[in-house]
């Protein structure tokens, strides 16, 4: 422990040690089955301002390699936060025209030599939404005032398959222009993706298809889950996810994140259907954001609920991308 961390984060690490050694020794036990990836794991910042306490989405700006943005999760204004690697609130963006019925999770990436924002207003935890929505916005320049509007560039309205489902993790291939989807509550995770363009009519809804499942994530046995059953039974839900370049995926759970590595001639299914590395995050208090960095070299994760960690996974060898 660095004793020279200023006083609040002090707490948060010895807070983080303290819940850890909390969990019945069979959930930690199962959450080190997977080998680890390659990754020095260090806190970067502490997250203490309350306009952003519900972070659910986080994405790196791709205008300033200092800045990160995030939104909070349902119940609260249609606004994008962009803040330091340190967590420090810098810039408050209402999105016009929507509402924050339940954003989940947050993707960055440029586009045509644009940088773009796709916020996903895709949570249901009650299984009753009939559409769901992605809201497209290009990323905005900060300046004076830090509190400004920004307008969508377009907003979709789309659809499962098969009925409602809740679902809290977002990525997007801006090459072969993909969102993908990750549905919670099914065992596999259940993988989908819908092309990334505007509706072709202002009342079009798009039905997203299933590509794949992520089978790789260890599930809670039933012993684990009748030894905690307030925090076993939802520690291998998908809880927010990124792509990189190479096509390489990070899912963050409430247990830990996990890095799947991308091999030449893979698709995103194939990516994700193999066995991953875990990335041995601490315990958060709910963990539900995660993002590389724009050079594919950092992973940074945080929480709601405050003080919110931010978590740096530095990757090394083998979990780095290829050249």
């Amino acid at each position: 422990m660095n004793l020279s961390l200023p006083d609040p984060r002090r707490v948060l690490v010895a807070s983080t040690i303290a819940l850890w050694l909390a969990l019945p020794a069979s959930l930690r036990a199962d959450a080190e089955t997977l080998p680890r990836a390659s990754a020095s794991i260090s806190i970067a910042g502490l997250i203490t301002d309350p306009r952003i306490d519900e972070i659910s989405g986080l994405a790196p700006s791709r205008r300033r390699e200092d800045l990160w943005w995030v939104h909070n999760d349902s119940g609260n204004p249609a606004s994008i936060h962009a803040i330091t690697g340190a967590g420090a609130l810098v810039a408050e963006f209402t999105v016009e025209g929507v509402r924050n019925r339940d954003w989940e999770d947050l993707a960055s990436f440029e586009l045509d030599g644009r940088p773009f924002l796709l916020i996903a207003d895709i949570g249901d935890n009650g299984g009753v939404r009939a559409t769901m929505q992605l809201i497209l916005v290009e990323e905005p320049a900060i300046g004076d005032p830090t509190h400004a509007t920004v307008a969508p560039e377009w907003v979709l309205e789309a659809r499962w398959p098969d009925g409602p489902r809740d679902a809290e993790a977002v990525a997007v291939d801006p090459v072969s222009r993909t969102i993908y989807l990750l549905a919670k509550r099914r065992v596999p995770a259940q993988l989908f993706a819908l092309p990334l363009e505007p509706p072709a009519t202002p009342d079009e809804v798009r039905t997203i298809r299933q590509i794949g499942t992520l089978p790789g994530i260890p599930q809670p046995t039933q012993a684990e889950i009748a030894s905690s059953p307030e925090i076993g039974r939802w520690l291998a839900q998908p809880t927010g996810m990124d792509r990189r370049a190479d096509g390489s995926f990070v899912v963050i759970t409430y247990r830990d994140a996990y890095l799947f590595l991308a091999r030449p001639g893979d698709d995103a299914a194939a990516t994700l259907r193999r066995s991953p590395r875990r990335l041995g995050l601490p315990p958060m208090p709910q963990a539900e954001a995660v993002a590389f960095s724009p050079d594919g070299r950092v992973i940074l994760a945080t929480s709601e609920k405050l003080p919110a960690p931010i978590v740096r996974a530095r990757l090394g060898p083998g979990a780095i991308p290829r050249r």
